[in-house]
């Protein structure tokens, strides 16, 4: 059965990812519990799905400003060392959101500082993070392996959700934030126990807005890696709102709790969960273009589906499969991405993935909480969906047109 398991998982069998996928195991799970509590802490502070809206913009904005500049850092800097020092900076951010809490000093306005130093932080550890991963496996197993670092991922996500449901409401969010900051120690521990080679970082012969405008030349040239990154981009800025989405159409539209909120991300984690392991196991290959227009397009779809839904029991399996068919489009991006990149550029294109993929999310969060103040929640879900698949379309159809002028052009010539 190990061996079954070795062939279908092969990603598993290096030392170093074991280590980096253990650490994620445990540290995913605070993260998301966290992100619950301090998204449900603001909605009961404010009752307000603008200023969640906002919490959103400031969490994510320091990615829509900064990541390409942070692409330039992960290319010239070993990505271990940099990731031990944003794991360090996440646990320091973790225990003042507790203090606060649990010291009753608690504001809006000391989560929204605090959410925008987490954005800073985290503008440069999820690219590293992405951009980690080939040194870590070879070549061959990647798409296992960011399968796999997407699975522990959305299992994060069911557990998480679920796990701060219940503990926020016998005692409260600042437990929630403590716990987090303790996940974040095996992770930092991990780091120092993997055997990577030496990395010196790299000497500087150009200038940093040189090296960003390298970086998108090389992605504009690239089919795959445009294709990928524009994809993402609309998917990230109107499809990935669930922050703000989710919480308000719990509340307003099936009447819930904080119960029925986890129990919406949990679905949405589950199908999330299932859609990773399928693609994890699918090993070899090159993920096709048609796999990540078509999965984009299914999950834009499907948020139009939601609007008319009232019954708790349906709603949640809708967001399973909106959950299957989100990771996997989240991981045939990645994959793309990862699998058409030389090592030189990686770091700039997975920073300009973090920006299409989070950095947009102000932009996101704002129009969905605006849609969402102004008409319901539900008619702010269908109109995000709309908005994504109309988008969607326009991108294939782009898409085909540039390859049939390209193949006219070959045989021209």
């Amino acid at each position: 059965m190990i061996e079954k398991l070795k062939d279908t998982y092969p990603a598993l069998t290096y030392r170093n990812f074991r280590y980096y996928w253990y650490g994620q195991c445990i540290s995913l799970i605070g993260t998301w519990m966290q992100a619950t509590a301090q998204q449900w802490l603001v909605y009961t502070i404010t009752k307000s799905a603008l200023l969640l809206g906002l919490l959103g913009a400031a969490q994510f904005g320091p990615i829509m400003f900064l990541s390409l500049f942070a692409g330039v850092v992960i290319d010239r800097y070993p990505k271990r060392k940099l990731l031990i020092f944003t794991q360090i900076a996440f646990t320091i951010q973790a225990i003042i959101l507790t203090i606060l809490v649990w010291t009753g000093h608690i504001t809006f306005w000391n989560v929204l500082i605090l959410a925008v130093i987490y954005g800073l932080v985290n503008t440069l550890d999820q690219p590293a993070r992405q951009s980690i991963l080939p040194e870590l496996v070879e070549r061959k197993d990647l798409r296992s392996a960011i399968g796999l670092n997407s699975a522990v991922f959305n299992v994060a996500r069911m557990i998480g959700p679920a796990l701060a449901a219940l503990l926020m409401a016998k005692y409260g969010a600042g437990p929630l934030f403590f716990l987090n900051a303790i996940t974040f120690i095996p992770v930092i521990i991990w780091l120092y126990l993997m055997k990577l080679k030496p990395q010196q970082a790299k000497k500087v012969e150009t200038k940093v807005i040189n090296d960003i405008l390298e970086g998108l030349k090389y992605i504009r040239l690239s089919p795959y890696l445009r294709s990928a990154i524009l994809s993402t981009l609309v998917v990230g800025t109107f499809v990935m709102n669930f922050n703000v989405t989710i919480p308000l159409y719990a509340a307003e539209v099936l009447n819930q709790g904080i119960n029925g909120y986890g129990f919406l991300l949990s679905a949405l984690g589950a199908g999330s969960f299932i859609g990773a392991f399928l693609v994890a196991s699918w090993a070899k290959g090159h993920p096709k273009l048609s796999l990540l227009f078509g999965s984009a397009f299914a999950v834009s779809v499907l948020l139009m589906v939601i609007e008319p839904i009232h019954i708790m029991p349906l709603a949640m399996a809708m967001f399973l499969i909106i959950g299957f068919f989100n990771i996997l489009f989240m991981t045939t991006a990645n994959s793309t991405l990862q699998i058409n990149s030389s090592d030189e550029f990686r770091g700039r294109v997975m920073s300009v993935y973090s920006f299409a993929f989070l950095g947009t999310t102000p932009i996101g969060n704002l129009f969905a909480g605006s849609v969402m103040q102004k008409m319901g929640a539900g008619m702010g879900i269908l109109a995000c969906g709309a908005v994504s698949s109309v988008l969607m379309v326009l991108i294939v159809l782009n898409s085909i047109m540039k390859k049939r002028t390209h193949d006219l052009i070959e045989k021209i010539s």
